[in-house]
């Protein structure tokens, strides 16, 4: 018996980063979502790279906990 993948890799772009601390208080923070599998920051370029579940964790779910974190964030096709 197989399971179905239903992990989603999501991009975002990032606005309002001045510090790379920012980069730790957005991984903890989206890092909390129940579904989000992994969470990587990139300071130089302001990108979010997130792994979800999408029937758990949407898209808005994690610029939400971005935006509660502190920051702008805004889906990204790259």
């Amino acid at each position: 018996m197989t399971t179905a993948n239903t992990t989603t890799h999501t991009l975002l772009r990032a606005e309002g980063f001045s510090c790379p601390s920012c980069v730790n208080k957005i991984e903890k923070q989206v890092g909390r979502l129940k579904g989000v599998e992994g969470v990587k920051v990139h300071f130089a370029s302001a990108r979010i790279e997130v792994d979800h579940d999408e029937s758990v964790t949407s898209v808005e779910d994690v610029v939400a906990a971005v935006a509660k974190a502190g920051y702008k964030a805004t889906p990204s096709a790259f």
